[in-house]
């Protein structure tokens, strides 16, 4: 009885929540969710450590579990509201988004899906989320980060989506995971540095047609806001002194001065990688407009655990090394919200 109770009561707050969504603000969130791969093998794809065979024990039950978490911290960042727009990188496949917006309770909120199958030779990809109701997509498309240098050398493709929002405002959406630091952050910054360059140049065609374009850049960068390839290539300024309309501004370099907060963390640092970058015209109230003071990191308790090495907390990873841990993910969650002028 207090069972079925509980469902009524939760299907009864879900139901509350749908219908009272606000229409002067939109919630857009990122998150690296550490690893989502099915557990079915991809020929073509270097994912066998994520099989029920592999070396990580990947199974139905660890799968739907990770789905579960997902879903519960989209919905809690919206606040039984879940968020109108959401990017996701380190999923396996288009499957993945799939079982997760339609084997989850986020049914509820008929999100769509916008993802392309990446040249990563582990099958890690980006995704795109919406809910039709508040976004619609006019393009997308898929820019891939070929290495002159080294041809046979694979990563993520920029995931740009076009669409309105509110029902009138066009918006350019770009969603990130670039190459790791893999074998340290000097040996690997050239890789970061050509894919800043790619987006830079799309940018940079989008402000020769109008300057007064909204601009939405997200993911999971492997740099931080102070970074050469922030700083110096994609040209995201920290200071927010004199706002330029065809400039970009990373609303996310304001964390980078508080020790104690980070979407992850290394070595006892926290560190900001997962970042939102926006054109100054997003900042100076016209009809769509945000702010520094609009943009967040997740940090519940939930999704943190005692980091026993350097003190204080850490995000509650899934696997720590091969031993499976049972959190969410290893990165923090991050948003922004977009507000409209009436």
């Amino acid at each position: 009885m207090r069972k079925a109770f509980t469902t009524l009561l939760y299907l009864f707050i879900l139901n509350i929540a749908y219908s009272q969504q606000k229409s002067d603000s939109y919630k857009f969130m990122f998150y690296n969710v550490e690893n989502l791969f099915d557990t079915y093998d991809d020929s073509l794809k270097n994912d066998n450590e994520f099989l029920p065979e592999g070396e990580r024990y990947w199974n139905n039950y660890k799968y739907y579990t990770k789905l579960n978490q997902i879903y519960k911290v989209i919905v809690a960042i919206g606040e039984w509201n879940p968020p109108a727009i959401i990017g996701l990188c380190e999923i396996e496949n288009r499957k993945v988004l799939n079982d997760l917006v339609n084997n989850t309770p986020l049914v509820k909120f008929e999100y769509k899906i916008i993802h392309k199958e990446s040249p990563d030779k582990r099958g890690i990809d980006v995704g795109f989320l919406y809910r039709e109701k508040l976004f619609k997509p006019l393009s997308h498309e898929a820019i891939a980060i070929n290495f002159l240098d080294s041809p046979d050398t694979k990563t993520r493709d920029i995931l740009y989506v076009k669409g309105k929002v509110n029902k009138k405002d066009t918006v350019h959406i770009f969603i990130n995971h670039w190459p790791s630091r893999w074998g340290g952050q000097l040996e690997s910054e050239n890789r970061r540095l050509f894919a800043a360059s790619v987006l830079r140049s799309k940018i940079d065609s989008i402000f020769d047609l109008s300057s007064e374009s909204n601009i939405i850049i997200t993911g999971d960068f492997n740099d931080y806001p102070d970074n050469k390839s922030m700083q110096q290539i994609l040209k995201a300024n920290k200071e927010f002194n004199q706002i330029i309309n065809s400039q970009l501004y990373n609303l996310s370099s304001h964390f980078s001065s508080a020790s104690n907060i980070g979407t992850t963390k290394y070595q006892g640092n926290w560190g900001i990688l997962d970042q939102f970058i926006v054109s100054g015209y997003m900042l100076d109230y016209n009809n769509i407009y945000t702010g520094q003071n609009n943009t967040f990191i997740y940090s519940p308790d939930f999704l943190l655990e005692p980091d026993d090495s350097y003190f204080g907390f850490k995000p509650f990873r899934t696997y720590r090394g091969l031993r499976y841990n049972g959190g969410y993910s290893d990165h923090l969650p991050t948003y922004i919200i977009i507000n409209f002028n009436k």
